[in-house]
Order: structure tokens, then C-alpha cells, then sequence
């Protein structure tokens, strides 16, 4: 009975404080210290310092701002526009036209940028008006702009991954390329259904694109190869083991500034910019994470983690039944919390219970993100509904709409993870020994 009146406390405290318009760290500080106050004698005052300090002095941690100032970066740049150039000649030909360019350049971005908004931002605000002029359906621009948005907490360098490994002290490296293969077959699911609906529906009328020579086709292609050179040394300093993933961020910021640089769109305004916009977001979720690692501690003081992990494994769910519970729950989260907000609050409870159930946390980490990215396109909190709704200007009914087919995807690209779980554990497996 204690169990339960901890956890009543805990989510009276917390839904109040959220309700209140209460920052999500500061809000999980006060259900800490709560907790703190109610079930342990020890200092308060001395148990928050203690661990907020150790929370963010996390040589790991490191890699999220870098990681996050190459996105903003980049962000700055004519990078929509060269992808879209690069990319067009290519995919025009394939069954669903130029929407395929949402997704491919959504995918190439989220490979330097981790953040799914700044993806979304990015190629959203060269693509809309582009496939406008051409007459495709708009619920598809904007429906695969919203679902393929979301490779940007997958595929790596994946904020989301960095966090949750942070939290359950975990590899970041082998997080990274986890997340490689399950981003692209997600991405490949995107543009298998924008080819079947353009097969079928009756409403695809674009205009027909002017036929390019090959070697027009590459002449376009130049356009590509700054980013896919960037995309290259990040992630290949990691896989032959050269870099950490914290040393390769440095690379990636030092690569997307002298990318900037020779496109001319740097200029002290736009560094000063990309540097405030990276210390906003980096700050944002460090105060996120230091609150998580006080509600822990907190938590682990009352016995709740533990009691509730004893009370699942008494329940005797099979894996896949486990799994189930906690795939309905994160998306019932996700309706209210950002995804990364949703990781860092519940993996205090829900990591002993995985580790009891022999579930790898790298598997894990894979299956959580794909789950958060839905959040980002369920009402009524999805960023990504937000973002998309300020640049298109239709209803959030409208866009959410639009976005269902994508979530319906990525539910799909759950049980694929479940039932090959290869598809996220064979590349770290097979990593080169590299540092961590």
C-alpha cells in the first residue's frame, strides 16, 4: 500500500506543477524534493546539489550541445535548398514524384541536425512552397513531412539517444549506430506508402517535371556533396573507432561552420544566433536531465522502482506482452510530454523492469525513440503538428490527419523491431572497437 501512495503522491505533485505552466525540470525537482521531504531524514538541500552536479558534469553529456550547435548551424545555411536541388533530378521519376523529397531530405538532415523540429523547419520551409507550385496533394506534403521529421531523433547524431543513454549509462556510441538501419527501413516504409498511394489514388495529378540528362542529373548532385562529406566524417570517425561521440560532434560543429562559411551564409549574426538558439535548447534539456537524476534518487529512496518492477515480474508478462503495456503507455505519454521529457521521466521505473526482463538496453533505447517520435505527431501536445500548423496555416485536425498514415507506420515499425530485433542490435554488434 505504501507503493501506491507514493505513487499517487508523485503524480498529484507532478500533474499540479505541470498543470501550472511549471518548467518540465523544475517540476520534476519539486516532485523530488517532495519525495525527499516525505520518505528519507537526509539533507534535501545537500542530496540536490549533489546530484544535479554529478548529473551534469557527464563527460557524455557533452556531445548534446555540439550535436545541437551543428544543427543550428546548418539550420542557417542554403542546405534545403541545395538538397532539394540535388535530390529532385533523382526522385522526380519514382512512383510519388518530388514528395519523396520530404523524406530523403528529412533523412540526409536528420544525419547532421539530431533535432526532430529543426528537421522538420528545415526542409518544410523549402519543400511546402516547391511542391505546392507542382501541384501535389497537400495532405501528403504535409503528412510526410511530419512523419519523416521524426527520423531526426533516430538516426544519429539522435538527441533522444544521447539523453536516454545519459540516463541508463549506456553506450552512446553503439546507441548511435543502433539507430542507423531502423531510421532508413523507416524511412524506405515512408516512401513505400507515398508510392502505393500514388499508384492508387485518383486525386495524384502533379505537373510532369522536365527531363534531365544524366549528366545534367549530376551536374545537380554537386550540390549534395558538402553535407554527404560531413554526414561521411561524423559518422565514420565513430565507426572506425577515431572519435568518440563527443569528438565527433567538435568535428561536425567545425565541418558545418566551414560549410557555412563557403556557402557565405556566415556572418557574426548568424554565429551569434546558432550559438543562443544551441545554449536555449542544450539548457533546456540539461535542466530536464538534472531533474530526472534528483527524482531518481528520490524515488529510490522510497522503494517505488524496485516494488514496481517485483509487481510486473509477479504478474509473469511474457516479453512481448511487457512490451505492449509500455508501447501503449509511451504513446498515452507522448500526448501530453515531448519525447525526450517522456525518456528521462520514466526510465527511473522502467529500466530495472526491462533489465528484469533480459530485454537489451540497446534494443531498448531503439524501441523507446521509435515510440517518442510518435509524439511528436499525436495531438495534443505533438511539436511537430505545432511546427507544421504555424507554416502551412490549416487546422490541427487537418494536419493531424494528414500525420495519421505516418503514425500508423511507425506502429508498424515497432512490431518489426520486436519480432527482428537484428534490425537494431547487428551493426553495434559489430562495431569496431571504438572508445565509448
Amino acid at each position: 500500500m505504501t507503493e501506491i501512495y507514493a505513487i499517487a503522491l508523485f503524480l498529484i505533485v507532478l500533474f499540479f506543477l505541470l498543470g501550472t505552466g511549471v518548467w518540465v525540470g523544475l517540476a520534476l525537482m519539486g516532485v523530488a524534493w517532495v519525495g525527499m521531504e516525505l520518505f528519507t531524514t537526509r539533507p534535501v538541500g545537500d542530496a540536490m546539489i549533489t546530484t544535479i552536479w554529478a548529473s551534469s558534469s557527464s563527460w557524455t553529456l557533452t556531445a548534446l550541445p555540439l550535436f545541437v550547435w551543428m544543427g543550428e548551424i546548418l539550420y542557417r545555411t542554403r542546405l534545403s535548398q541545395d538538397m532539394f536541388r540535388g535530390l529532385s533530378p533523382w526522385l522526380a521519376k519514382l512512383p510519388g514524384g518530388l514528395v519523396h523529397t520530404n523524406i530523403v531530405g528529412c533523412t540526409v538532415f536528420a544525419a547532421v541536425s539530431g533535432s526532430s523540429a529543426a528537421t522538420l523547419t528545415t526542409v518544410g520551409k523549402m519543400s511546402i512552397p516547391e511542391l505546392r507550385a507542382r501541384n501535389y496533394p497537400e495532405k501528403m506534403i504535409i503528412g510526410t513531412l511530419a512523419g519523416a521529421a521524426t527520423l531526426g531523433l533516430m538516426i544519429p547524431p539522435s538527441l533522444a539517444l544521447i539523453v536516454y543513454g545519459v540516463t541508463v549509462n549506456e553506450s552512446i556510441t553503439k546507441l548511435f549506430f543502433a539507430g542507423v538501419m531502423p531510421g532508413l527501413l523507416l524511412a524506405l516504409m515512408f516512401m513505400g506508402y507515398v508510392a502505393i498511394t500514388s499508384m492508387l489514388s485518383k486525386d495524384w495529378n502533379p505537373d510532369v517535371e522536365t527531363d534531365m540528362t544524366f549528366a545534367e542529373k549530376l551536374r545537380n548532385s554537386r550540390f549534395l556533396l558538402p553535407v554527404f562529406a560531413l554526414i561521411s566524417v561524423v559518422i565514420g570517425s565513430m565507426y572506425l573507432g577515431f572519435a568518440t561521440a563527443t569528438e565527433a560532434a567538435a568535428i561536425g560543429v567545425i565541418g558545418s561552420l566551414t560549410l557555412a562559411l563557403f556557402q557565405g551564409s556566415l556572418n557574426w549574426y548568424s554565429f551569434r544566433e546558432s550559438l543562443m538558439g544551441a545554449m536555449r535548447t542544450s539548457a533546456m534539456i540539461a535542466l530536464i536531465l538534472a531533474g530526472a537524476a534528483f527524482l531518481k534518487l528520490s524515488m529510490g529512496f522510497t522503494g517505488l522502482p524496485r516494488a514496481l518492477a517485483d509487481g510486473i515480474a509477479a504478474m509473469e508478462l511474457s516479453r512481448f506482452e511487457l512490451l505492449m503495456a509500455l508501447l501503449v503507455f509511451y504513446i498515452v505519454l507522448g500526448m501530453f510530454l515531448d519525447g525526450i521529457s517522456s525518456v528521462v521521466l520514466t526510465m527511473a521505473v522502467v529500466e530495472p523492469m526491462v533489465r528484469g526482463a533480459g530485454i537489451d538496453l540497446i534494443w531498448f533505447g531503439i524501441f523507446v525513440v521509435v515510440v517518442v517520435e510518435m509524439a511528436q505527431i499525436t495531438p495534443p501536445i505533438g511539436f511537430n503538428l505545432f511546427v507544421l500548423q504555424g507554416m502551412t496555416n490549416h487546422e490541427m485536425g487537418y494536419i493531424t490527419k494528414a500525420a495519421l498514415p505516418m503514425f500508423a507506420i511507425m506502429v508498424f515499425m515497432v512490431f518489426v523491431l520486436i519480432w527482428f530485433p537484428e534490425v537494431a542490435t547487428w551493426l553495434p554488434e559489430n562495431l569496431r572497437s571504438a572508445p565509448v
